[in-house]
């Protein structure tokens, strides 16, 4: 069937992408659900920096490729051996399918599906397949999704069915902002009521976990950045103390504000400075957890004697250590009872042929979450 898609055919595109427009809106042929896939009609994805690493080439991916992660929609279509869902069902997608049958898999950590990295690093489904072309040839698939389109082929191990009473624009952030940064607080780093957290970062994912932390019980949730709107917005949301990583010595003031640090420090923004200031607001036998993703080739200088001798942890958290078949309904459900708004993540909504524009404006921190409606 005929679709559009936002394409990305080369990385590294000059900024404004509203000028340069690296990301072109095609019509793309969709092969038909081959064996375990199912064929969804998109409703909304959200914008998220992932998206924007691939744009500007800090997390290289085969191109070309039609890309978006962050998304839900309704099924049209089954293909053979789907048995669980049916036509009409409403669905969130989760960006690394998880085959259920690898030793991570196994063991309950679907979020380190050996096969599912595979396909992602490779650009396809995770049967090894691509279901995208136009008259150039096959197209890509971004992180088994490619959801800024009006239809994509998927994995049915890429889809959690979901109560159809929740609007899919609000639906599309559990996907990702909801699943990474609330995963990260309540699988990751098993906040308990009382602690005390700081958060590094705050965009969609970092604001999330503010939430999450609040919706666990931390006693104290110190948000830090250096955006003066999203400090004001983890101030609204409930945290109990914002500080400005440009006025003075970040790292000090939540030692101060903790009487010599947190329980939990967290880093969402992809920067090893934010790491080491997250490692460094964290006290003596705490936890530093970090979901940011920089650069590949960047790396974490740790002093080995004060990890030891303080007894301190630094642990990595992909997409929230999360189980989305369980998290995903939960992390609805309290939603629904008002004791997670993620809603208020939302700066607004864009039309596909937007999407450029939306790039520019997340890539200026002037937005949290953009989502693309497709219909």
């Amino acid at each position: 069937m005929r679709a559009k898609a936002a394409v990305l055919r080369a990385m590294g595109a000059t900024r404004p992408y509203s000028a340069s427009g690296p990301l072109e809106i095609a019509d793309v042929e969709l092969d038909a659900p081959g064996s375990g896939e199912v064929l969804i009609r998109i409703v909304a994805a959200g914008l998220c920096h992932s998206d924007l690493s691939v744009i500007n080439g800090t997390r290289p991916r085969p191109m070309p490729m039609a890309i978006g992660h962050e998304a839900a929609g309704v099924v049209l279509k089954l293909g053979p051996d789907v048995g669980d869902l049916a036509v009409g069902d409403h669905v969130v997608m989760v960006f690394v399918p998880s085959c259920g049958h690898c030793g991570c898999c196994a063991e309950g950590r679907p979020a380190l599906c050996e096969p599912g990295a595979v396909a992602n690093r490779n650009g396809t489904l995770l049967s090894g397949a691509t279901r995208l072309r136009d008259a150039r040839g096959s197209i890509h698939h971004h992180l088994g999704c490619s959801a800024f389109a009006t239809h994509a082929v998927v994995s049915r191990h890429s889809l959690i069915r979901i109560d159809p009473a929740l609007p899919l624009a609000e639906a599309a952030l559990f996907g990702c902002a909801v699943l990474t940064g609330v995963g990260a607080v309540v699988n990751t780093a098993q906040v308990r009521a009382g602690q005390t957290v700081a958060i590094v970062g705050l965009g969609g994912v970092g604001l999330a976990a503010v939430l999450g932390a609040l919706a666990a019980g931390a006693s104290q949730v110190i948000a830090v950045d250096i955006a003066e709107d999203k400090l004001a917005m983890a101030s609204d949301f409930g945290a109990s103390s914002v500080v400005n990583a440009r006025d003075g010595d970040a790292v000090e003031r939540v030692r101060h504000l903790t009487s010599g640090g947190v329980d939990v420090g967290f880093e969402f923004a992809g920067s090893i400075a934010a790491l080491e200031s997250a490692y460094r607001m964290t006290r003596r036998g705490g936890l530093t957890v970090t979901a940011g993703l920089p650069p590949p080739d960047a790396s974490l200088a740790v002093n080995v004697v004060n990890l030891v001798a303080e007894e301190r942890t630094l642990k990595g958290s992909y997409i929230g250590t999360s189980v989305p078949m369980r998290d995903i309904p939960q992390f609805i459900s309290l939603y629904r009872a008002g004791r997670l708004p993620v809603d208020r993540l939302m700066s607004g909504t864009i039309g596909l042929e937007e999407i450029n524009e939306g790039f520019d404006r997340l890539d200026r921190g002037s937005v949290v979450r953009l989502a693309v409606l497709l219909e």
